[in-house]
C-alpha cells in the first residue's frame, strides 16, 4: 500500500496538522517497540481498555516516523509531524482497510466459527497455493485491530484472499464483514468459545453469519439450528455425516493414525484419506474439502493434496539452544507478513547481542522475485540481524542482499554442514516453509530435556500487564516482580518482555537474581528486596540497587560505598507499617534520617513499604492505618533530607483495592502471571502458565492389583494405568497424589493412582481413549493453579515456584 497522506484525509474523514501533506506512506504501524517503524510509516495510535499509543509517539516519532493517525496531538510534536486527527483510530484503522479492500475485485474466503478459523486457513492456503497467490491473515490475526492488519496486505499479485474473523461479542462482526467483504464463506462450527459475550447461543450465531451477508456461497456442517438463522438470501453449500439431505455426504472411517473420508456428491462416490483420526481434525478437513469441490478440483488432486496435510502449529515458540543460545521456533511457516511479525518478535525476547536468522524461500508473497526480496532485504537490515542462512534455491540466489549470508539448497544441504557453522550466545529465528522440514534444524540446534514442559503465554503476560496498567494514573510508575524466577514461570525471557513493554523497575529477592539479569543484557533498573551484607560488592559491580531495611545493613552498605569513592549510589529505604517482616520502624526513623545525613555515598531512590492484608477487606481498617503510617514516615524523611524520592506501598491486590495509595509507583507481582484473589477479577486476567507432560507408558491391572509405593492404590476393577514422567522433583507435590488430584488427557480427567514418585506420577485412564506419547496436561486450563491450591491448602505462588528448573520452559507467543 503506497498513498500520498493528502489521499487519505476523506477516505479517514480526517482533519490534517502538519507541514507535509503530500508525504508518502506505505506501510502501517500500531507496535511503538517495532524495529521496522520508518519515515514512510503511518502510525496509528490505537486506545483499548489497557493501553493507549498516544503515550509513545515520542518513542515513535524518535524513530524516524513523522506520519500519525491520532485522535490528540502532544504539544512536543505540534509542527514537527503530519497528524490525522480522528474521533476513533480503530475506527480510521478499519475505515483505511475498508478503502483499500474495495480496490480489489479478486475472490475473498472468509472464515469465522468458534473454532479451527486458523487451521481451516492454513490448510486451504496449502492446498490451493499451487494455483494462486494467496494474500492470508498471519497467524491469527482475526481481532478488529488484526483483520485491517491483515487486509492491508494485499497487492496487486494477489489473485486470492483467505481471512478469518474472530468475535467476542456483539456488534464487533459487521465492521469485519465490511473490511474483508467475502465472496465465499465458511462456517467453521459454533461452540462455547466466548459464550460470555452473548445473551443466547441464537445471538451468538446471528452475530456469527454477519460475516457472510453478501457472500455468493456459505460452506457449513448442516445444522438445523444455524440454517433456522440464516438469511433466505444466503446460498449454502453443506456436508454432513449423517444428515443424507446435505449437499455432500461423508461416512468417516477411522484409523489409529488417519481416516478414510467416503465422498458422495452429486451421484458421485470417491474416497479421501487424511492423516488425522479425530473429529477436530476431520470437520476442519472437510470445509477444505467442500471449498476444492466448489472449486471443481479433480478426484486425484482432491485425494493427493488432502493426503498431504499436517498439523498447523499456530504459535510462534523460544526454546532453550545449544552453546547458550535461544530459538525462536517458527519452522511452519515463511510469508512476508508474518516474517515481519516474527522479526518482531525476535526483538522482544533477544537475550544475545548477536540475530541470526534461519529462512527459508519465501513464498505467496504476491510479488515478483526480485521485489520480493529487496523487502525481505529491508526487513533484514531494519532489524539489525548480523547473519542469515538461507535455505532453498530462490533465497539463495539473492544472497548478496542480506549480511553476512550462507545459502544452502535445501535443508538436508545445510544440516549436512551444521556442525561446522558456529551457533553461540546469540538468538536464532528459524522460519521455513513447511517442507522445508525446518523442525529438523530446531531438533539438532535446541537443548536436550525430558518431555515435561511449562509453556508460558507470553500474549498472556501483555494482556495482564497492560489489564493493571489501565488501573495506575498516567504519572504512576510501575515496578514489576520477576523474583524467584518470575514466580516459576522463567526469568530472563519475562523480563526481555518487560523491558519491550517499557516497565520502570523490575524487583527480585537476591542479588544473584538480580545479577543473572544483568549478565544476560536487561538494563532496567533491578531493584534487591533481600540482599545480604555479603552480596553488597556484587550490588554494586552490577549496578544493582538494594533495600535497605535495617541500621546495620545501612551502616554496612554506606562503609563499603565509601570505601569504593561511589557517590549517590541508588538505595531503597523500607519501613515496616505492620506486615513486621522487615523494614524500619517509627522508632528508628530519626536515627536512620541523621545517618543519611552523614554521607554522600548513596541516594535515596525510593521509600517504601508492604501493605500486609491488602488482598482481604476485613482488615480494610488495619490497612488504611498501615497507609496513614506510611505517608506520615515517609514524609518525615523527605522533609528532612529535602528529597523527593519514589514512593510505593501498593502490591497486585493493592492496586485492584486500594487505587487512592498509588503514590509515586505500584509493585506488580502475582497478576502479572494471570492470579487474582478476587473472583470477578480473576476472569479478566489470562492464563499464563501450562505444565505438560507425555504418557510414557500404559498398562492394564486386574482387581486386587496395585500402583505405585506402599501400595496406596488397590485396583477393585480391570484399571488401565498410564505412568507420566513428572513427579515430585520437578514440585508436584505428594499431597495432591492418592486420588486428590488428577491431570486432564484428551480433555478428560485421569485420576492420580497412588503416591507420587520423585520423577513419576501414575494415572487412571480407564475411561479415556489414549496412547502412549499423547499429551498430559498437569495445569493449566484445568485442573488451574487456583484449584490446585485450594485442595493442597495452599496458595498460589507456593505451586508456582515449585516447578523445578528442570522442567523445560517454552515461551510462545499466538
Amino acid at each position: 500500500m503506497t498513498r500520498s497522506i493528502r489521499t487519505l484525509i476523506p477516505i479517514l474523514k480526517a482533519q490534517f496538522q502538519g507541514p507535509h501533506d503530500i508525504a508518502i506512506v506505505d506501510a502501517v504501524s500500531i507496535d511503538s517497540r517495532s524495529l521496522q517503524n520508518g519515515p514512510h510509516t503511518l502510525f496509528f495510535a490505537l486506545r483499548g481498555p489497557n493501553h493507549d499509543g498516544h503515550n509513545f509517539l515520542e518513542t515513535v516519532y524518535a524513530q524516524g516516523v513523522t506520519n500519525f493517525v491520532v485522535h490528540s496531538i502532544p504539544e512536543s510534536l505540534v509542527g514537527k509531524a503530519n497528524f490525522l486527527i480522528v474521533p476513533d483510530t480503530l475506527v480510521a484503522l478499519q475505515q483505511l482497510a475498508t478503502a483499500y479492500r474495495s480496490e480489489f475485485s479478486f475472490p475473498i474466503i472468509g472464515v469465522t466459527g468458534s473454532n479451527g478459523k486458523t487451521i481451516v486457513k492454513e490448510w486451504l492456503n496449502f492446498l490451493l497455493s499451487p494455483d494462486y497467490h494467496i494474500i492470508r491473515s498471519p497467524k491469527s490475526y482475526n481481532s478488529q485491530v488484526g483483520v485491517p492488519l491483515s487486509v492491508l496486505g494485499i497487492n496487486e499479485k494477489h489473485n486470492l484472499g483467505i481471512f478469518e474473523a474472530g468475535i467476542s461479542t456483539v456488534g464487533e462482526m459487521v465492521h469485519l464483514q465490511k473490511i474483508i467483504q467475502p465472496t465465499l464463506g465458511i462456517l467453521t462450527n459454533i461452540g462455547s468459545a466466548h459464550d460470555e459475550g452473548f445473551q443466547s447461543a441464537g445471538e451468538k450465531i446471528k452475530e456469527k453469519l454477519t460475516l457472510f451477508s453478501a457472500v455468493e456461497l456459505l460452506i457449513l456442517n448442516k445444522n438445523r439450528t444455524i440454517e433456522a438463522f440464516l438469511p433466505p438470501s444466503i446460498r449454502t453449500f453443506t456436508w454432513s455425516s449423517d444428515d443424507k439431505k446435505a449437499d455432500v455426504f461423508v461416512m468417516a472411517n477411522e484409523h489409529a493414525d488417519f481416516t478414510e473420508l467416503r465422498i458422495t456428491y452429486q451421484k458421485q462416490c470417491f474416497k479421501v484419506v487424511i492423516p488425522f483420526s479425530d473429529f477436530a481434525s476431520i470437520e476442519n478437513a472437510m470445509h477444505c474439502l467442500m471449498v476444492l469441490l466448489y472449486l471443481r478440483y479433480d478426484e486425484a488432486v482432491i485425494q493427493e493434496r488432502m493426503a498431504q496435510l499436517y498439523p498447523v502449529e499456530m504459535r510462534l515458540k523460544v526454546k532453550n539452544g545449544q552453546h547458550q543460545t535461544r530459538i525462536i521456533d517458527d519452522s511452519y511457516s515463511s510469508d512476508f507478513q508474518s516474517l515481519k511479525i516474527a522479526l518482531d518478535f525476535l526483538e522482544s525476547q533477544q537475550q544475545y547481542k548477536k540475530k541470526t536468522l534461519i529462512l527459508s524461500d519465501i513464498f505467496q508473497s504476491g510479488l515478483d522475485n526480485d521485489a520480493l526480496y529487496a523487502q525481505v532485504s529491508l526487513l533484514v537490515v531494519s532489524n539489525h540481524i548480523n547473519r542469515v542462512i538461507a535455505i532453498g534455491p530462490t533465497i539463495s540466489a539473492y544472497k548478496r542482499k542480506f549480511p553476512n549470508c550462507l545459502a544452502f539448497p535445501s535443508t538436508q544441504a545445510f544440516l549436512e554442514v551444521i556442525d561446522s557453522v558456529v551457533f553461540e550466545q546469540e538468538t536464532i529465528l528459524i522460519k521455513g516453509a513447511r517442507h522445508f522440514h525446518f523442525e529438523d534444524i530446531v531438533t539438532v540446534l535446541e537443548e536436550k530435556t525430558h518431555e515435561t514442559v511449562l509453556e508460558i503465554n507470553l500474549n498472556a503476560i501483555s494482556h495482564n500487564l497492560n489489564f493493571y496498567k489501565a488501573k495506575l494514573q498516567s504519572n504512576t510508575k510501575l515496578m514489576v516482580m520477576v523474583k524467584a524466577f518470575s514466580y516459576g514461570n522463567g526469568g530472563y525471557e519475562i523480563a526481555k518482555l518487560l523491558a519491550h513493554h517499557k516497565v520502570d523497575y523490575l524487583g527480585v529477592a537476591f542479588a544473584d537474581e538480580g545479577v543473572a539479569l544483568k549478565q544476560a543484557g536487561i538494563q532496567l533498573p533491578i531493584m534487591v528486596l533481600n540482599p545480604e551484607s555479603t552480596s553488597y560488592p556484587s550490588l554494586m559491580q552490577h549496578a544493582l540497587e538494594p533495600e535497605i531495611y535495617s541500621l546495620k545493613g545501612l551502616n554496612a552498605f554506606v562503609k563499603l560505598a565509601e570505601q569504593k569513592k561511589l557517590k549517590r549510589f541508588p538505595i531503597h529505604i523500607k519501613l515496616d507499617t505492620g506486615m513486621h517482616r522487615l523494614g524500619f520502624m517509627e522508632q528508628d526513623i530519626p536515627a536512620l534520617i541523621a545517618r543519611l545525613q552523614q554521607t554522600q555515598a548513596v541516594e535515596v531512590k525510593s521509600i517504601l513499604s508492604h501493605l500486609a492484608a491488602s488482598d482481604d477487606m476485613k482488615f480494610v481498617d488495619f490497612t488504611l492505618a498501615q497507609l496513614t503510617l506510611f505517608d506520615a514516615l515517609s514524609t518525615q524523611m523527605m522533609e528532612a533530607l529535602e528529597i523527593q524520592p519514589i514512593r510505593h506501598i501498593l502490591n497486585t491486590s493493592g492496586i485492584s483495592n486500594f487505587g487512592q495509595a498509588q503514590y509515586d509507583m505500584v509493585r506488580l507481582g502475582i497478576g502479572l502471571y494471570g492470579i487474582s484473589n478476587d473472583e470477578d477479577e480473576q476472569k479478566l486476567l489470562e492464563q499464563v502458565a501450562t505444565l505438560k507432560s507425555v504418557i510414557s507408558q500404559i498398562r492394564v491391572i486386574e482387581p486386587g492389583e496395585s500402583v505405585g509405593y506402599s501400595r496406596r492404590f488397590m485396583a477393585e476393577r480391570p484399571t488401565c494405568v498410564a505412568t507420566v514422567p513428572i513427579g515430585y522433583a520437578d514440585g508436584i507435590s505428594r499431597h495432591w497424589g492418592n486420588g486428590k488430584g488428577y491431570v486432564t488427557v484428551k480433555n478428560k480427567k485421569a485420576p492420580i493412582l497412588g503416591s507420587i514418585c520423585m520423577d513419576m506420577l501414575m494415572v487412571d485412564v480407564t475411561d479415556i481413549d489414549c496412547k502412549e506419547g499423547h499429551e498430559v496436561i498437569v495445569f493449566g486450563k484445568d485442573p488451574s493453579v487456583m484449584h490446585m491450591a485450594k485442595v493442597l491448602d495452599t496458595i498460589p505462588y507456593e505451586i508456582m515456584t515449585s516447578i523445578s528448573q528442570r522442567v523445560k520452559r517454552i515461551f510462545y507467543r499466538e
